[in-house]
């Protein structure tokens, strides 16, 4: 699509790979990924106001409710006018 807007990656983060029913097992997945998200934005020098979209990776989102991305990018700060999916 021509928007006249560039599109730039400003930065990545994961969590830590942890063990089924580790010493991740009680927190929620998309705390998770809002820890990630703050640091890719720490990392980046970015604040989370000038994200405009957050694409998100879940290996497993079954049971973590509705889009988990949008959860993540909120917990971390995003506006709630940035657009957050999941892959």
């Amino acid at each position: 699509m021509q928007n006249g807007q560039s599109v730039v990656i400003v930065g990545a983060a994961r969590t830590p790979v942890g063990s089924f029913n580790g010493a991740f097992a009680d927190v929620a997945a998309h705390e998770l990924g809002a820890a990630a998200i703050r640091e890719a934005l720490s990392r980046a020098g970015v604040e989370p106001g000038e994200v405009d979209e957050v694409v998100f990776g879940q290996v497993l989102s079954a049971g973590e409710g509705q889009n988990p991305a949008r959860q993540a990018a909120m917990g971390a700060g995003i506006p709630k006018e940035a657009t957050a999916w999941g892959l």
